[in-house]
């Protein structure tokens, strides 16, 4: 009897045993001898003539299939951090490139987008993906690069928009990709740089026309690597919601919750009522209710939608789009609390006595319909006594005891004394084709710090209760200013006559101190940008370190799940604490709370850094029309290479070079901030104010150039040398680099 296998058997064997696929590894797993090799081999070559296996050399493979050991290139890292990659020679598969998740060896450099290793695929798993371990690393991804192509006769280039880069790269026609001259296009740098000359690229991607006015966000996206499409998986996951019935949830619908929101705001997560408690032990107390939209209902462990909305971590918004962390069938509509409509949420109703202090909260999992969506303006108005048609049935029943609540809680808040800085925020106003039309500096209303103190009080409130339910969470920590930021906070203060003392535990108390004795004088925006500066930067984490700009012990983010992570996590946590459903907060969440912690803070400071860069090429586009015009300023910004100028009118940083100060050389003083001429001993710091004119405006990279016109009241460099002491001889200066050589 043969033992020689059907085609299906050979098949199977050839894919689960995909590196040992040879004629002679083949018999040897059939228990094939003499004859019945030889028609094994007739077997293998009519299958390979009739395309179902493919020859490589003396091993053969199902046609389409890996071979068991190849060159890799990783794409991503997901929100997982779990490695995926794609064979680097697009013809070793057929169709579309399989993707290949990478098992990295411990001890291993770490793998990022771009490298290329030598990996072998591991036994394929029912269900499972692809999968391959590393055998070595072959080379570090290529450097990406954004900017303008600009064509040539034998070569293209490509000049960065990055205001930190002065290079280009060179790109030869075969390599461009089809980029037109004067296109935005993202390309990645071939090779290793020359020692002299221009590096080599190739174009990967064309993004259009760089000066399109809705260009400058996009550039943004790209540049720091923001995704912003929803791959088919999640938009289906999102389509196929649908809104959820009342079932168990706590039916609130019968209480005036409202939302109060920007003007254009293009969600409403969370929303507010409030009122005198009625409890005789309580005398001018309140309640007050926060109801959050239930995101967690739709976005569950484990889907499409819950690995993208952790991979993306928040969303980012810019003047003329938002980058959303959940599609708009979830954000824009099922999960967002829009006026008339029945939306699940997870409310917390929380009592205050009449002082402001939280004595006690519960919360809920329940069913809301707002009664009203207004702005922080149409608020502002009716409390000050001209509502318009949407304010008016609401003035008397829901804003004013709102307001007397609010008036409550700020005496606990004043009491507490959380930092308190000044710095007003910039609001770029665009025209409906993306044009810059105006650029002004927000208005501070009470009404929104009546939703910023009930929000801090509900997400404190979410903290205490997964802490007496002995869940974990993910902690929003800002831990205090390390000694060297105080330190020279300490000499900045001392140069306008303020002591910060020594020796004593800081607590914002103290700054506020310092931002009460410069309020309303022309040393407000330094001590302000001071105190800012010396602080540590917030993140999130499952370890408690508590808050110390707000001055709590205790807090977690829980108010905005449309457009946080971290909101999303703690939204599981509180539904697993109180049993509510099982769409809790999972075991294997649990154990990677310290990694999504570390992960989603990386994603909001990409979103910071985005939309600082967006609006920083937005000023510059409209500055770009008035190159020459002078400008009052303050100095917000000292560096070994110049001083950065902050402009009155607008806000916008800009650069004064120190090598357009005269031929004065300049000493720098990263301690206490400063640069001191070394002939005039004159001092430029912080605070200082200047008069500039503006020389350039690169709307690309968003830099501005500035020439320092007065200091001080005192003339620059350029029009009264004398006040900045006499140019140093030529000799003199060689004799001085000589010293500081030794």
């Amino acid at each position: 009897m043969t033992r020689l296998p059907d085609r299906d058997a050979l098949l199977a064997y050839l894919r689960e045993n995909p590196d040992q696929t040879a004629k002679r590894d083949i018999a040897r797993a059939f228990g094939l001898k003499g004859r019945e090799r030889v028609e094994l081999k007739r077997m293998l070559s009519e299958l390979a003539d009739e395309g179902v296996l493919e020859k490589r050399r003396r091993k053969v493979r199902p046609a389409g299939a890996l071979p068991p050991v190849l060159l890799l290139r990783v794409v991503e890292a997901d929100a997982m951090g779990d490695l995926w990659a794609e064979p680097a020679d697009p013809t070793e598969a057929e169709g579309p490139a399989p993707r290949v998740l990478v098992h990295p060896r411990r001890g291993d450099p770490a793998l990022g987008p771009g490298d290329r290793l030598l990996g072998r695929l591991m036994p394929p798993a029912p269900e499972a993906p692809l999968q391959a371990s590393v055998i070595r690393r072959i080379g570090m991804g290529p450097r990406r690069i954004l900017g303008i192509y600009h064509a040539g006769e034998e070569a293209g280039r490509i000049a960065a928009i990055d205001k930190k880069t002065d290079r280009d790269w060179i790109v030869p026609h075969a390599e461009r990709g089809g980029a037109r001259d004067g296109e935005l296009v993202e390309a990645e740098q071939v090779g290793r740089p020359p020692a002299y000359g221009l590096a080599r690229a190739r174009v990967v991607e064309r993004l259009g026309d760089p000066w399109a006015p809705k260009s400058v966000s996009l550039i943004a996206i790209h540049e720091h690597g923001i995704p912003d499409a929803f791959a088919d998986a999640v938009l289906a996951e999102a389509a196929a919601a649908e809104p959820l019935p009342l079932g168990n949830r706590e039916d609130l619908r019968g209480l005036p919750l409202i939302t109060i929101d920007p003007a254009d705001a293009r969600d409403h997560d969370d929303a507010v009522y409030a009122h005198p408690d009625d409890d005789p032990g309580n005398p001018d107390g309140h309640v007050v209710w926060v109801a959050i939209a239930d995101v967690a209902a739709y976005v569950r462990p484990g889907t499409a939608l819950d690995r993208e909305a952790r991979r993306r971590g928040n969303s980012t918004y810019f003047p003329d789009r938002v980058v959303p962390m959940l599609p708009e069938q979830l954000s824009g509509d099922l999960c967002s609390l829009h006026e008339g409509v029945d939306r699940p949420c997870i409310a917390v109703r929380m009592v205050l006595d009449g002082q402001g202090r939280k004595r006690g909260h519960r919360f809920v999992r329940g069913m809301m319909r707002s009664a009203g969506s207004l702005s922080y303006g149409q608020v502002q108005a009716a409390i000050g006594g001209e509502p318009d048609e949407a304010a008016a049935p609401l003035l008397e029943p829901v804003l004013k005891p709102l307001w007397e609540a609010w008036r409550s809680a700020a005496v606990a808040r004043e009491a507490r004394s959380p930092l308190a800085l000044d710095l007003p925020e910039r609001k770029i106003v665009l025209s409906e084709t993306g044009e810059v039309l105006s650029v002004a500096f927000r208005e501070r209303l009470d009404a929104h710090r009546v939703i910023e103190d009930f929000m801090i009080l509900a997400n404190v409130a979410a903290a205490e209760a997964l802490e007496a339910k002995r869940l974990p969470l993910l902690y929003r920590v800002h831990e205090e200013p390390n000694p060297e930021k105080l330190e020279s906070l300490r000499e900045t203060a001392e140069t306008v006559g303020l002591t910060l003392a020594k020796g004593q535990h800081l607590t914002p108390r103290h700054l506020n101190r310092l931002l009460e004795g410069v309020a309303g004088t022309e040393h407000a925006e330094m001590i302000n940008m001071s105190v800012l500066r010396s602080m540590t930067q917030a993140y999130y984490a499952p370890e408690n370190f508590g808050h110390f700009g707000l001055a709590l012990q205790r807090y977690g983010h829980f108010t905005s799940p449309i457009r946080r992570y971290a909101d999303l996590v703690v939204h599981r946590a509180l539904i697993r604490a109180h049993r509510w459903g099982d769409d809790g907060l999972t075991r294997e969440e649990e154990e990677a709370l310290a990694e999504t912690g570390e992960h989603i803070s990386m994603t909001e400071r990409r979103s910071m850094m985005a939309e600082r860069d967006t609006t920083d090429r937005y000023l510059a586009a409209y500055l770009a029309d008035r190159v020459g015009s002078e400008f009052a300023g303050t100095v917000a910004g000292i560096a070994r290479f110049g001083l950065f100028v902050k402009l009155d009118e607008t806000g916008a940083d800009g650069l004064v070079p120190i090598s357009s100060l005269g031929r004065e050389y300049f000493r720098y003083d990263a301690e206490s901030q400063t640069l001191t001429g070394e002939r005039s001993r004159r001092v430029i710091g912080l605070g200082h104010r200047a008069v500039v004119r503006l020389a350039e405006a690169a709307a690309i990279t968003g830099g501005l150039l500035f020439e320092l016109l007065e200091l001080e009241g005192a003339p620059g460099a350029r029009t009264r040398r004398s006040e900045w002491g006499p140019a140093p001889k030529r000799k003199l200066v060689r004799s001085r680099r000589r010293e500081r050589a030794r």
